[in-house]
């Protein structure tokens, strides 16, 4: 449910502003007397109290002990994303290295998705979270080959489903530009849209005849084409840095610890929020906004990243709902973005002829 908190106050929404900030940076519940040393306050401790108390009533804070400050509730942490966050400014350092993570030549998609939510774990300091497409077709719409060095190419295939796979090919000897825009024109000429099971002898010797001088590279790929199409995936979903839970008094709990580690291992649970979310946008599921009872102390937040009709994956962090919003929505947005821009130089804009290199 999301609320628009047209009955706060701009001094209700500044003490709430201020109580989750505080909250966020230090775990702890936030009392008057700690908020009137924020330079944003200008209120006598009797005022923050008495504002204190209305946000708790109006559901925004809770008073986890009776003579303890307040925390910030589910509804105040819902406000605070859609009202009142400002956005994190990231680095040139950060900027780089998120980059340099998505733009190796060398990496397929599948890796991309990895190291981008390796990357994004080491920038939050949360678990993170990436999910590739499940392979479920059995046949190759498009192909597109991108040399990569001198000897070696990216074999890049879309399937039926719109995944997308890729694969590194290395070569007996060295390419040129004309070369990999020939082997695209003849795997999708003698490939595309063909199963598996009508790659036939006299197909192969075609393909073979139309690459005179580099006949000896159609058994190789076709076995890579192979490998892929018939692979039974079950790493679709994978976390990076679990451990850093541990880091959180959230999940100190050793019962719901063992709840969640068990939801990582069987994986279903993310799988069908992630598979049925939204696209395209930031998804923010905080704590009892999520579909599962295990999560209800927690936040997840993640991206269905997709380029027209081609789901190209999803990143994300999970972690407590006392999370660092800003700095992970903003790491999310961006990280997404350069993925989908790589996936876009690889295989040309959706809705368009297939690129040359």
């Amino acid at each position: 449910m999301y609320f628009n908190g047209d009955e706060l106050s701009e001094r209700k929404k500044l003490i709430l502003h201020a109580i989750i900030d505080a909250h966020i940076g230090n775990g702890e519940p936030v009392g008057s007397k700690y908020l009137t040393t924020d330079a944003r306050i200008r209120y006598s401790p009797a005022t923050v109290r008495n504002e204190m108390s209305e946000l708790e009533e109006m559901g925004y804070l809770e008073q986890p002990h009776t003579s303890a400050g307040r925390i910030p509730s589910e509804r105040g942490y819902r406000f605070y994303v859609n009202s009142l966050m400002e956005r994190y400014k990231m680095t040139g350092e950060e900027l780089a290295k998120l980059n340099e993570a998505v733009r190796q030549k060398e990496s397929e998609l599948d890796s991309i998705l990895e190291s981008a939510s390796k990357l994004m774990s080491m920038f939050t300091n949360y678990t993170s979270l990436s999910v590739k497409p499940k392979p479920k077709s059995s046949v190759i719409l498009r192909f597109n080959f991108m040399q990569v060095s001198d000897r070696t190419m990216l074999l890049i295939m879309l399937t039926d489903r719109q995944t997308v796979k890729t694969r590194s090919v290395n070569l007996p000897f060295d390419i040129t530009p004309s070369m990999s825009e020939h082997f695209t024109e003849v795997f999708n000429t003698c490939l595309a849209g063909v199963p598996m099971e009508r790659v036939t002898l006299p197909l192969i010797l075609d393909m073979e005849s139309r690459l005179k001088g580099c006949e000896m590279i159609v058994n190789p790929i076709i076995k890579c084409i192979y490998e892929v199409i018939s692979e039974i995936d079950n790493g679709e979903l994978k976390f990076e840095n679990i451990n850093k839970m541990l880091q959180y008094p959230e999940y100190s709990d050793i019962e719901r610890l063992r709840g969640l580690l068990s939801m990582f291992e069987n994986k279903e649970d993310i799988l069908n929020i992630v598979s049925n979310s939204q696209k395209d946008v930031i998804n923010i599921l905080i704590g009892k906004e999520n579909t599962v009872d295990i999560m209800n102390n927690s936040t997840l937040i993640f991206k269905t990243i997709t380029s027209g009709d081609r789901v190209l994956g999803a990143i994300g962090v999970i972690g407590p709902t006392r999370m660092d919003y800003s700095k992970v929505i903003t790491t999310v947005d961006t990280l997404s973005k350069a993925i989908k821009d790589k996936a876009e130089e690889m295989l040309g804009p959706p809705g368009l002829p297939e690129k040359k290199d």
